[in-house]
């Protein structure tokens, strides 16, 4: 390592030009990490002499964002980041590319070793760095993250084009459409609304490609985009290798990793430097695709067929069987997949019946088919708080899609949880299939779902509704107690008991965290205990600290809890003096099912918890010291004696509270500030000191 550079020079003391050095820090389930690393580095480099830029990409966008200029005047880059960052850009430098704790950590080390670290080749995510560090941040471990990560990338891109394509095509259907024995719903050929179905159509059949090629993108970057995108399409049409239906968004999924994977492999082989500029956009690109492509024809394919027809085999020789076990299989087998070979073996071979005159097997299929995407929609509206925002407006989008038999609404649910989603669907469809089964439902056309009863090609319709009714219910019930019980499990938390009792004790404790001592103490209902009304104090607070958000009542100069969970309990009645807090054991589970996506405690004796929820009518801070500290779990050892509780609601969950948060991780990085914080007597003085927050 060099002297440090003079600051006032330019250059340090030899005449040497100053070292430039920027760096990107980002994490992916809050924005207080990727503030404090970008603080850490800044004054690492600061107190060295160093010349650093720091773009932050937190939940409010990237921010002090580098230019061409700075890539090209920079000496070397530190990626400190827990999700995909591009880093095309930065071809033909030095990478370093850690987890966001490092950045926080050992902000010292990581600008010793970018000087040495290896020149980044070129490609567009994350997995594109030349070196990648361990100490893989709050999220938790870097290996355990890759693949789930490439899975949700495929799914977020995938989305869209369900949302899109599902919902004008039900549109045109509902609007333009007529039943006909033959085909269906059908729309004129000369129709507005067929013009409108077929640009939904496209929508559905860019889904899948979509889907595999974005999984591919998180594993090998850029060169993997082309043969994953391909690979997706090929595995969805079912033509190519002889199958009347395509391996569908499973298929997707499958092609998706091997071609990510394929290319991660293909560019570990050494090759002549003058072939290495046209590695990533000509020879990788066309080696996986080829090798993807014929691979999926030729190995994996032939499989889907021969299953494709011993099932329909299978399925004929069943017709004269019990109809409640025939509906129970062929609702398994719709939900299945939502549109792979096994969602289509089981729909065309009730299609293929209603010629002969049995119109009762498409009626068990007709009562499965919308079961999925109702259920997965029904699931959202029922457990708000185990979704995101992007995956309740999927949902209601699903709802919507499940009203005309769109099965494919439930996909992106499937994609994202296929451990809870897919075994929740089978139930639901087999007890929907069972019961029309049971009622001799009859369904006159090769479609599903409740728009066929209310266009009237439905024998039997009380009972088909009820059939889809039942079904939905043990879907969307289904999924949130597995859900739960994964939660649950994979916080070491117990299990026994989660799913008896009805529908409310099936749900109450999803993502709680609280433990089985808060579930079964003594404590006031889940209702906020009697909350004094915002009274004088309140409004005698300075306005401005914190926009208001934090005022004298919601300052406790020393906490009474001596361990995490119970401090958080505390925080969290803090904030309920001032009326606010609707909810006290809700906002106390969501911020400790926050605190098991990653700690909030920020390291440097500093904590953040922080929730957004429904409990909570209006955005509130609070803070409170403890002087013997709380074990928070800080990247740095350190036990938590400033802890800061930012808690909004969903619906103010936006710009203003992170741009608070962002500011406060970073001037809680002054090292004056906190002693001054620490050393203010009582609730005016610290909201004097927290005056400086800007």
């Amino acid at each position: 390592m060099t002297s440090p550079a003079d600051p006032v020079a330019g250059g340090d003391p030899s005449g040497h030009p100053r070292l430039k050095l920027l760096a990107v820090t980002a994490c992916p389930t809050g924005i207080a990490h990727t503030y404090m690393a970008a603080e850490k580095l800044q004054q690492a480099a600061d107190s060295q002499g160093i010349e650093m830029k720091v773009e932050t990409q937190g939940s409010i966008g990237a921010e002090n964002v580098l230019t061409d200029n700075d890539v090209r005047d920079a000496d070397g880059i530190i990626v400190a980041a827990d999700k995909d960052v591009d880093l095309a850009r930065f071809a033909g430098k030095r990478v370093l590319s850690v987890g966001v704790s490092e950045g926080i950590s050992h902000p010292d080390r990581l600008i010793e070793q970018v000087q040495s670290a290896p020149v980044h080749g070129g490609g567009g995510g994350a997995g594109g760095a030349a070196t990648t560090s361990g100490g893989g941040g709050a999220g938790g471990g870097r290996e355990r993250s890759v693949a789930y990560k490439a899975l949700m990338n495929g799914v977020s891109y995938m989305i869209p084009f369900v949302v899109v394509g599902g919902l004008l095509i039900a549109i045109s259907l509902s609007l333009g459409g007529h039943t006909d024995p033959k085909g269906g719903l059908v729309i004129p050929d000369d129709s507005f609304w067929m013009h409108v179905n077929q640009i939904g159509v496209i929508g559905f059949t860019l889904m899948v490609p979509i889907l595999s090629g974005y999984i591919a993108y998180a594993i090998g970057d850029r060169p993997a985009l082309v043969p994953g995108m391909i690979g997706g399409w090929i595995a969805n049409t079912g033509e190519l290798y002889d199958s009347k239906a395509g391996a569908g968004f499973i298929g997707a999924i499958v092609t998706g990793f091997l071609a990510g994977y394929l290319v991660l492999w293909i560019k570990k082989v050494k090759v002549p430097k003058f072939v290495q500029p046209i590695m990533p956009i000509i020879v990788i690109p066309i080696l996986a695709t080829s090798a993807l492509g014929l691979f999926f024809i030729y190995v994996i394919g032939k499989p889907i067929s021969w299953v494709f027809e011993h099932l329909t085999d299978w399925l004929s020789g069943m017709t004269g069987t019990s109809a409640i076990l025939l509906g129970a299989i062929l609702g398994l087998m719709i939900a299945f997949d939502m549109g792979g070979p096994v969602n289509k073996t089981a729909f065309l071979f009730g299609a293929g019946l209603i010629a002969t005159g049995n119109q009762t097997v498409m009626g068990m299929c007709a009562a499965a088919i919308p079961v999925m995407p109702l259920g997965q929609g029904l699931a959202t509206l029922i457990r708000k708080r185990l979704y995101s925002e992007q995956e309740r407006e999927t949902g209601l989008a699903a709802l919507f899609m499940g009203l005309f038999g769109i099965s494919e609404g439930a996909i992106p649910f499937a994609a994202a949880r296929p451990a809870q989603v897919i075994p929740a669907n089978m139930l639901g469809g087999a007890v929907a299939g069972a019961v029309a089964g049971l009622a001799d439902v009859k369904d006159a056309v090769p479609h599903g779902g409740p728009i066929v009863a209310v266009l009237g090609a439905i024998g039997g319709v009380p009972m088909f509704f009820v059939a889809v009714a039942i079904g939905t219910v043990v879907t969307a019930l289904t999924t949130v107690a597995l859900v739960d019980i994964s939660e649950r499990k994979r916080r070491g938390e117990p299990v026994v008991g989660s799913v008896s009792g009805g529908a409310e004790p099936v749900l109450a404790g999803v993502g709680a965290g609280v433990g089985a001592a808060a579930a079964s103490s003594a404590a006031p209902p889940r209702k906020s205990p009697a909350a004094p009304a915002p009274s004088a104090p309140e409004q005698a607070a300075p306005a401005d600290v914190l926009s208001g958000y934090l005022t004298e009542q919601t300052v406790k100069v020393q906490l009474a809890a001596d361990e995490k969970e119970a401090a958080i309990r505390e925080m969290a009645e803090l904030l309920a003096r001032t009326g606010k807090v609707v909810d006290v054991e809700e906002l106390v589970r969501t911020a400790l099912r926050r605190e098991a996506q990653g700690t909030t405690g920020l390291g440097e004796e500093i904590a953040i918890p922080h929730a957004k929820t429904d409990a909570v009518t209006s955005p509130v801070v609070g803070f409170a010291r403890s002087a013997e500290g709380i074990e928070w779990g800080a990247l740095d050892g350190t036990k938590a004696k400033l802890i800061f509780m930012i808690s909004v609601p969903e619906a103010a969950a936006g710009d203003e509270h992170l741009r608070i948060l962002a500011m406060l991780s970073r001037k809680l990085m002054d090292g004056g500030f906190r002693e001054r914080l620490e050393a203010a007597p009582d609730e005016g003085a610290v909201l004097e000191v927290l005056r400086e927050v800007r």
